[in-house]
């Protein structure tokens, strides 16, 4: 590979070296590789790109050598953030209530109820911004809010990227995406327009909020009949221990659809195995969600190693 002359080579051979990576992975070493780059440059005024290139590339290293650290160290590093992974069982049964045992699967829940929250905040931050922007594009303080508002985009989809690795386990980028200082004002305004990553970006946020209403009425809801059914037993113990009081009228009735009746234990039991197999299916549920989530998240968000 020829050398580089201008900080744009490097950076084309350093995604080129990277072909094939985790495109978040790309991201992060293309922002470090930049930073560096341009902070070299402007400690050395008096040289041109080629020659900051000629020296630092001794340091910092080839596209090709500096590509291979960052594999390594990403091995390294998931091989460290990766909890534990659970036991292997080979029955079904061993793997239907082996769910239980995945860190993800909580992730994931979490996530799921938490989500109804940063959907509310992301759907309000981006249709009160793409308003503003609109109304206030006739004036002269128009341009400089939308690039502050495109800004804090950018910055709650980093934050949100890291929400996703942490609960999801899917990687997600470290670093935002450079921010092009080398072009005139302008340029970097309509790069920004033009970036379909932007526009990916704030279709996500949009999206979040009927996503997170999803999730956590599919969480809450099963979450609560699951714990419900399983609670029957204690609820007849109780009301058996004469504490029927506890209840409307002193007498506990429960309807499966077929009329109201004072439930019996044969019955209750029968619940509580029917909401400990609804438990764990639902967790098993949140862990598939938690996946495809993940996969949505990083598809709008990651900017593609390609670019």
């Amino acid at each position: 590979m020829d050398t580089p002359r201008t900080i744009a080579q490097y950076l084309e051979q350093l995604r080129t070296a990277l072909r094939g990576a985790d495109p978040a992975l790309v991201q992060d070493a293309l922002y470090d590789a930049e930073e560096h780059l341009r902070a070299e440059l402007a400690e050395q005024p008096g040289r041109s790109e080629a020659e900051m290139l000629a020296r630092v590339v001794g340091s910092y290293g080839a596209p090709e050598e500096v590509a291979d650290i960052y594999r390594d160290q990403e091995i390294k590093i998931q091989r460290a953030l990766r909890p534990p992974p659970p036991p292997r069982r080979h029955s079904a049964l061993g793997r239907f209530f082996g769910v239980a045992a995945d860190a993800h699967t909580w992730g994931a829940l979490f996530y799921m109820l938490f989500g109804l929250g940063t959907g509310i905040v992301y759907f309000t931050w981006v249709v009160a911004g793409l308003s503003l922007s609109a109304g206030l594009s006739v004036l002269i303080v128009g341009i400089p809010f939308i690039v502050l508002f495109f800004a804090t985009v950018r910055a709650l989809s980093l934050l949100e990227g890291r929400l996703v690795e942490a609960m999801l386990g899917v990687r997600m980028p470290r670093r935002p995406p450079y921010p092009a200082k080398s072009l005139p004002l302008l340029k970097r305004i309509g790069a920004m327009f033009t970036d379909a990553r932007t526009w990916t970006t704030l279709l996500y946020m949009l999206l979040m909020l009927p996503l997170g209403v999803a999730y956590f009425s599919i969480a809450v809801t099963l979450l609560a009949t699951s714990l419900g059914l399983i609670g029957l037993p204690v609820v007849v113990a109780l009301h058996g221990a004469g504490l029927g009081d506890a209840f409307v009228g002193g007498t506990f009735l429960v309807n499966w659809g077929t009329g109201s009746h004072e439930p019996g234990w044969i019955e209750a039991i029968a619940s509580c195995l029917l909401g400990i197999a609804l438990l764990f299916a639902t967790l098993h549920l949140v862990r598939g969600l938690g996946k495809l989530h993940g996969l949505f998240a990083k598809h709008l968000l990651v900017r593609s190693a390609a670019v």
